[in-house]
């Protein structure tokens, strides 16, 4: 990333920001910490910044106009009237991220105008990098190489009062505030050039601004509107709108009432049980009704803030209600719906698919996000799968790259151990997710190549190993992890039983699965070291992870049942205790048939996140014909149970039911796409970045026939099968490795 730009323009706030220095916010979760008190009248800041300015036609003529461009917490940028990008993505003020963006068809000779709605939200969430008292934007514009713009005192800005303040209620964990949207208080025609700004105030140009700015790597979202699928008006002043399915953006519509007049909007994932009115009151913990106050004139409702839902009721005076203009603007992370096709004959195949990939899709903001309504945030665990998933997916390495890179500055920064939880000011640590982050870098150096990258990142997975030393016993185990949550799975009523206590800060003892994934973590670091040329350490030698594998079998191993407990002193074997050993070659060879056996007796008893490693374990195995069972199967715990409960995008549980606050978008759940892709059609990177291809496909007889195709870093690879016979098409010059 670029972080060497020097800028010449200044970094402008609302004046009332001015006098505050930043908020320190920073720190381990489970260590004292007081939070710094933040003003009340601070939060839920809406400000409105506006430059006129000329450009004479030899500025503009053949060249190409661009916009360096960011904001805290974030920006929805016009020019001369018309929507332009939104962003940033979300960073630390220590390695923040500026746009570049190409705004040659929105400018003209003669006088055009800037606009920019900065919002700063004050809350301590997963949302946003927020709370900290950094407020404001800062923007260049250049034709060519030549700056004509640059933000300064100059610029002016109102605040905008029809969202609210911050008194306004909030949903999900805090997640965001409803907008309970006033359109008598707009300022009318501000992003036009002809408004009148002449009663705004001059923006206040900060001093000693601390945003260390780096050029953001990934693209802006797209962004689109999207009419509804159907309308239905079951009486008077009542709608109900549906977009045919899940989807993550704002409601917009028009209406024309009396002066005060108020219509209700209710969004969500579902209706009610009476299948007649929406259900707002989600289940995941987002109450989705707010007011819309209407000014007496022709009014257009501009929610700013986004949300997951499919339906809307909207709730009003017949007369007022403009049923023509309900739309949806959407918003995510560009997907090119060509980078990767898929057909199969088997329907529930297709369907898991399709729910899984729209649930990527909608799950993938500015960052990889858990889930698009209650949290927002993004997750190290829950990014094993959504990477994965993803890389195929969209045959797009930036974003995988962005979040390996989010992880590794919070390592730097905050723990080196890893936070759980990265970018952003909540605190949220979990031993099993930094484990992860290794397996993850490594899977992302199989396929992009970048060898740059991982030896860039390769001393901050050997720091995140050597952060839990202080918890290895002298038998090298780790013992009373209590920095950090040990979660093994979520939510804990899908945990099998598992047989320690699993509180934060964890009690004393040694359990399996934290020890499984240490392992598994040093096995990772010792493939990138190897491929590096770095000599490992002697924790990482061959004759260092057999030692480690002895132990761990001396302790947790039961001989006489052939399987793995869950914790030394406990009788207790869980399907987590024992998929994860089989994942990372830790069963004794004469046990693994036992293992397997005994698995696949368990009947999926994990939660979604898990049964990622359990398939991957059995694959590993040689039992892909379980593996394709799960995923066509339709019982209580299974994608075809999220299908047959109505999904559009894959949940957070295996049914709406199952966990107390389930989200009904929820991509740690995409896992059947690099399943199939992998462990069934048999495809993967023989050489890093896809510099050759292996191919062993396990195809079960009850599959007759599936088309594939995605887009890799070498090219697109294309994949037929029918009745037996199998096709392939590679790139020019990429050798296949067959099976």
């Amino acid at each position: 990333m670029d972080t060497t730009k020097t800028w010449r323009a200044r970094w402008i706030q609302d004046a009332d920001f001015g006098g505050f220095a930043p908020l320190h916010l920073l720190h381990k979760e489970l260590e004292p910490f007081d939070l710094p008190e933040h003003p009340v009248e601070l939060l839920n800041r809406h400000m409105l910044v506006r430059r006129v300015f000329t450009l004479g036609a030899d500025e503009c003529a053949g060249k190409r106009m661009w916009l360096d461009i960011s904001a805290d917490d974030y920006f929805k940028l016009y020019l001369n009237g018309a929507f332009v990008a939104q962003g940033p993505a979300q960073g630390y003020a220590f390695h923040y991220p500026y746009m570049r963006l190409d705004v040659t068809q929105w400018l003209r000779p003669g006088d055009n105008v800037i606009a920019v709605h900065v919002y700063y939200q004050g809350l301590i969430n997963r949302a946003y990098n927020s709370g900290d008292l950094r407020q404001g934007m800062i923007a260049e514009l250049f034709a060519d190489d030549r700056l004509l713009l640059a933000s300064d005192d100059t610029w002016k800005y109102a605040v905008a009062r029809q969202y609210g303040d911050g008194t306004a209620e909030t949903v999900g964990y805090r997640t965001q505030f409803l907008e309970h949207i006033d359109s008598r208080l707009e300022e009318r025609g501000w992003r036009e050039k002809a408004y009148d700004d002449n009663a705004w105030k001059a923006c206040h140009a900060a001093e000693d601004d601390d945003h260390l700015l780096a050029l953001q790597s990934t693209p802006p979202l797209a962004v689109y509107w999207r009419p509804p699928a159907s309308v239905a008006n079951p009486e008077p002043g009542r709608y109900v709108i549906d977009f045919g399915t899940e989807l993550t953006g704002q409601f917009t519509m028009e209406a024309r009432g009396a002066p005060g007049e108020r219509l209700e909007i209710r969004c969500g994932e579902e209706l009610d049980d009476t299948g007649e009115h929406v259900r707002y009151d989600m289940r995941c913990n987002c109450k989705y009704s707010e007011w819309w106050t209407l000014s007496g004139g022709l009014d257009v409702l501009e929610p700013f803030e986004y949300k997951a839902f499919r339906y809307v009721e909207v709730i009003g005076s017949p007369t007022a209600i403009r049923p023509a203009s309900f739309a949806a603007i959407v918003r995510h992370y560009p997907f090119d719906g060509d980078a990767c096709r898929f057909d199969a004959s088997d329907a529930m195949l297709r369907q898991v698919w399709t729910i899984c990939r729209s649930g990527l899709q909608y799950g993938t903001q500015e960052q990889f996000v858990d889930c698009p309504s209650r949290e927002k945030g993004q997750y190290l665990g829950d990014n094993t799968v959504i990477m994965h998933a993803h890389l195929y997916a969209t045959g797009d390495l930036r974003m995988v790259k962005k979040a390996l890179a989010d992880f590794a500055l919070a390592a730097r920064h905050i723990c080196p151990g890893g936070m759980a939880v990265a970018p952003g000011s909540f605190m949220q640590e979990i031993a099993d997710f930094s484990f992860q982050w290794p397996m993850q870098l490594l899977e992302y150096y199989r396929h992009s190549g970048d060898l740059d990258f991982l030896r860039e990142m390769e001393p901050i997975a050997g720091a995140m190993i050597r952060h839990f030393d202080r918890y290895r016993s002298a038998s090298g185990l780790l013992e009373h992890v209590s920095d950090k949550w040990n979660l093994v799975d979520w939510p804990d009523g899908l945990r099998d039983g598992y047989d320690f206590p699993l509180t934060r800060p964890v009690g004393p003892g040694c359990h399996n699965v934290v020890n499984a994934f240490y392992y598994g973590a040093r096995k990772a670091l010792a493939d990138i070291r190897a491929t590096l040329g770095t000599d490992p350490d002697s924790e990482e030698s061959t004759a260092g992870l057999e030692r480690f594998r002895d132990e761990f079998v001396r302790a947790f191993y039961d001989a006489e049942n052939r399987r793995f407990v869950d914790a030394i002193g406990s009788k207790h074997a869980s399907l987590h205790a024992n998929a994860l050993p089989l994942l990372f070659g830790l069963v004794p060879d004469d046990a693994v048939a036992s293992v397997v056996s005994w698995l696949k007796g368990r009947n999926m008893n994990c939660g979604v996140y898990f049964a990622y490693f359990l398939l991957k374990a059995l694959a590993a195995a040689g039992d892909t014909a379980y593996v394709y069972a799960r995923l066509t199967a339709e019982d209580a715990h299974s994608w075809g149970n999220m299908v047959k409960e109505g999904a559009t995008t894959c949940f957070e549980a295996w049914g709406k039911e199952q966990k107390w606050n389930t989200s009904l978008c929820h991509p740690w759940a995409s896992a059947p796409i690099p399943l199939f892709i992998e462990e069934i059609m048999g495809l993967k990177p023989a050489a890093p970045g896809w510099e050759a291809i292996r191919l062993a496909p396990r195809i079960p007889d009850a599959l007759e026939r599936f088309d594939f195709a995605c887009r890799v870093r070498t090219g697109t690879i294309r994949i037929a099968y029918a009745h037996g016979e199998l096709a392939i098409e590679a790139p020019e010059g990429v050798p296949i490795i067959r099976e």
